[in-house]
């Protein structure tokens, strides 16, 4: 098969009809020149000049002679012979030698159509001297010269053609590259906006939610005796639905928490302790040190957050009596610390006993230090069965101030 010729493309198309009309016109005009008297007998040349015309017409109608390269041997073959007729009729005949050198260099490969090309230069040479009945220079220069254009021309427009397929490769890998960063972007954009989710939700859904079954467990078995106390319990469950629900609609619209919209983070942390101690019996206290700044929005909001989270398993694992959360401004960082007499756990353990007191894996412990390393900040757990447990968070804060001077809230 004739693979590694070039494709059939608008240019090559125009070339062809120009070649065949070349052909054509060459045949007619040694038809001519001939019925003129001018050279030949008039009805040798009519009859050799018909019957290469037929064989020529025929290959570009038979679809194997495109496709194989044996065919298109056999169909320049048989086209030889004809134009020998024709050369042996009239030295007309020579002129036609030039579309035969396309046609053996397009058909035949490099090397069988330079082969080709110069056995037809040497013919045309060999019939023009024996028409003339002399050899010299001037019946070379005609046939070798045109073979010497016809191998330039070809060459060069497979060169060319070689280049264009290569550059049209490195285009379709490259738009497949590009697709395919697309691609992972997409996914690696659905993956981090899927964390992030997952992050709010268990630092603000999740928490709300277990604390207004611990407080409607708590009115529940109040009633029917203490309805005071139960409606109290009633209250601050509606309370916690209601924070909740405007969590929700800020978190999904990747927005300020509600605490953080009008107040700073060490009040927003105040008031956190507040209502943790209010709804769990908890005795939760906040200390500040250092000067207060007013931190970037992302390092208020992961704060806060981890607060939250860190709380909320206190609240719900830890079984214990007190809990302190420290928020320290040093040079250039911020440090949060959250500290209970709690049970403790193992934290070498996967997730610690919250992952099978609560169900989710232990996932508050992950989201708090991805909150953390998200910022380019460190985050450790200190923690042993019955000593209780201490989160530290310590995030970079730019132009942060270089003094720090006690003060407690």
């Amino acid at each position: 098969m004739a693979t590694d010729r070039p494709r059939t493309t608008p240019v090559a198309r125009v070339l062809q009809v120009c070649l065949h009309l070349l052909v054509a016109g060459l045949l007619a005009l040694a038809v001519v020149r001939a019925l003129a008297g001018r050279d030949g007998d008039p009805a040798a040349v009519t009859a050799a000049a018909t019957a290469m015309a037929a064989v020529y017409t025929a290959g570009p109608l038979i679809g194997a002679v495109g496709r194989s390269r044996r065919a298109a041997g056999l169909w320049l073959a048989l086209l030889a012979v004809t134009w020998a007729g024709v050369l042996v009729a009239t030295q007309d005949g020579v002129w036609l030698a030039f579309p035969l050198y396309f046609l053996e260099l397009h058909l035949l490969g490099r090397r069988a159509g330079l082969v080709a090309v110069g056995l037809t230069a040497v013919a045309s040479i060999a019939a023009y001297s024996a028409h003339q009945h002399t050899v010299s220079v001037a019946a070379a220069i005609g046939p070798l010269l045109g073979a010497a254009v016809a191998t330039a021309t070809v060459l060069g427009y497979q060169a060319l053609y070689r280049e264009s397929e290569e550059r049209r490769r490195l285009i379709d890998e490259l738009t497949a590259a590009r697709a395919d960063l697309a691609a992972a972007h997409h996914a690696a954009g659905v993956l981090a906006e899927r964390e992030r989710l997952a992050r709010e939700i268990h630092d603000t859904l999740a928490q709300g939610l277990t604390s207004i079954q611990l407080l409607l467990r708590a009115a529940q078995r109040a009633l029917p005796e203490r309805t005071d106390s139960a409606a109290e319990y009633v209250e601050q469950a509606r309370q916690s639905a209601q924070d909740n629900l405007d969590e929700a609609r800020r978190f999904v619209r990747a927005l300020t928490p509600p605490a953080l919209e009008s107040d700073t983070l060490p009040v927003a942390l105040e008031r956190l302790c507040a209502t943790t101690s209010a709804r769990s019996g908890l005795a939760v206290r906040l200390h500040v040190s250092g000067e207060r700044v007013r931190l970037p929005v992302p390092h208020e909001v992961a704060l806060l957050r981890i607060a939250q989270s860190a709380l909320g398993n206190t609240v719900r694992h830890a079984r214990a009596t007190h809990a302190v959360v420290t928020l320290g401004f040093r040079a250039g960082e911020v440090a949060l610390d959250v500290v209970d007499d709690g049970a403790g756990f193992d934290p070498a353990g996967v997730g610690g006993p919250e992952a099978a007191a609560d169900g989710d894996g232990g996932f508050g412990l992950p989201s708090m230090r991805a909150r953390a390393r998200a910022l380019g900040g460190t985050f450790a757990v200190e923690s042993a069965p019955g000593e209780g447990t201490a989160l530290a968070v310590l995030l970079p804060v730019p132009d942060a101030p270089g003094d720090s001077s006690e003060e407690s809230a």
